[in-house]
């Protein structure tokens, strides 16, 4: 019945999906474990991409221990599974950040495919264009590897770990990435928390070295970028604030800058992006193909 009423939602999802000019690039953020600092990382970098001048969505699928709203100081009411119970319209659950940055309070994939009312998904769909203008929509996954999340790693155009340079999450991040490459050739690594570039080079090195022992050379492991360990991450996070925009001038700041124009070059080439996959829309159109 699940995988009748998923056809359909399917065929609903391709049918809303006219050809546009403008592509969404989804990249997804997660994590082998919790506290590596992946929701301060996603939610600053959408800022910095926003501040460039594109038009990005943040969608908040770490369900249960959700940080984005503490991360921009904003109070979410109601989420995605709202709009799909019918008991919110899009426009009511979306949070506008500054004025090309947007956080859409999102479910976990195995919740977003439970409802089961095909006029309310239709109406979500048509609700859900509004956001087809958008050039990045980052997903901010749960930590781990459940199936839900799996659903998420599936649909993005580029997955990035986050780990930090301590043992325990060094072997998480290892897992991790090991359990995506079951499912997609190619992810991206942050490493946050490091002294400098040196300790960052010499982690990523040695993750790289067992990947290739245990995965293989076919599987395409990169670090797209470090965040150096700074007190003003943290203490801006205690005042519910982004570090890039409490210290501009520091090198956490610098650092994702880096990494937003690593992505930015990404964008510029336009890769692996069809062009009828945008906004909302787009994401449910992918996560149906995965279900």
């Amino acid at each position: 019945m699940m995988g009748h009423q998923a056809q359909k939602l399917e065929k609903l999802v391709a049918s809303s999906s006219e050809k546009r000019s403008k592509k969404t690039r989804f990249i997804a953020i997660t994590s082998g474990k919790g506290g590596v600092g992946k929701s301060t990382i996603s939610s600053n970098l959408a800022f910095v991409l926003s501040q460039s001048g594109l038009n990005v969505g943040i969608f908040d699928a770490d369900i249960g221990l959700a940080n984005l709203d503490v991360m921009f100081n904003v109070k979410i009411k109601k989420n995605i599974l709202h709009v799909l119970k019918g008991e919110a319209t899009v426009s009511d659950i979306l949070i506008p950040i500054t004025r090309n940055l947007i956080l859409i309070p999102g479910e976990s994939g195995d919740e977003i495919l439970k409802y089961s009312n095909m006029a309310l998904f239709e109406r979500f769909m048509e609700e859900a264009k509004v956001l087809d203008k958008l050039d990045v929509m980052i997903i901010d996954t749960g930590a781990g590897i459940g199936e839900h999340i799996q659903m998420f790693l599936k649909a993005a155009d580029d997955v990035i770990v986050v780990t930090v340079p301590d043992p325990a999450a060094i072997t998480d991040a290892y897992a991790t990435i090991k359990t995506i490459s079951a499912i997609r050739s190619d992810v991206s690594m942050i490493l946050n928390q490091v002294k400098n570039e040196r300790e960052a080079e010499a982690v990523f090195e040695k993750i790289k070295k067992v990947a290739l022992a245990n995965i293989g050379s076919q599987f395409d492991l990169k670090m797209i970028g470090k965040i150096n360990s700074d007190i003003k991450v943290s203490s801006s996070v205690k005042q519910r604030a982004l570090f890039s925009v409490s210290y501009p001038s520091s090198t956490p700041h610098r650092d994702i800058m880096n990494i937003a124009n690593a992505i930015m070059k990404k964008l510029e080439r336009n890769m692996l992006v069809t062009s009828n996959e945008s906004g909302l829309t787009g994401l449910f159109k992918r996560l149906m193909e995965h279900f």
